[in-house]
């Protein structure tokens, strides 16, 4: 079973969970590359999401659909987002890339909160794949 199989088993608000955050983590960055301001900003959210990317299907590939899943992105998004977080507070940003880099702040932020609840839960011993998603299955 694929990363993406076992997220298509998964319940209705994790799947449309999972559309957002690929609109606000992959898609709305693209648009930072517009301004000279945002560009920097646009290229390090690409790069941190295409290697929390790469290392969720890496650690599904070892592991199956686990909680530990999240850990990426933690390593990945938490300096992001503080990163973001600066640039959105600059008063020399213009409004639209602070606007979007707003909308793409708040996703990773939301993400992340499940992140670190998951991960907490993995490393309190929560290690089982879900039912249905083994990677071996």
């Amino acid at each position: 079973m694929s990363l993406a199989d076992a997220v298509a088993v998964q319940p209705f608000w994790v799947r449309t969970w999972v559309i957002i955050l690929v609109l606000g983590a992959y898609f709305l960055p693209v648009s930072f590359l517009i301004w000279k301001q945002s560009r920097v900003a646009g290229v390090l959210t690409l790069g941190a999401s295409i290697l929390a990317a790469y290392g969720v299907s890496w650690m599904y590939d070892q592991l199956g659909y686990v909680k530990l899943l999240g850990l990426a992105h933690v390593v990945f998004w938490t300096p992001l987002a503080v990163y973001l977080w600066r640039l959105v507070r600059r008063e020399d940003m213009p409004i639209w890339p602070r606007g979007l880099m707003s909308v793409s702040l708040a996703i990773i932020v939301i993400s992340l909160a499940f992140d670190y609840v998951d991960v907490g839960r993995w490393v309190l011993g929560e290690r089982e794949a879900l039912a249905g998603t083994l990677a071996l299955e």
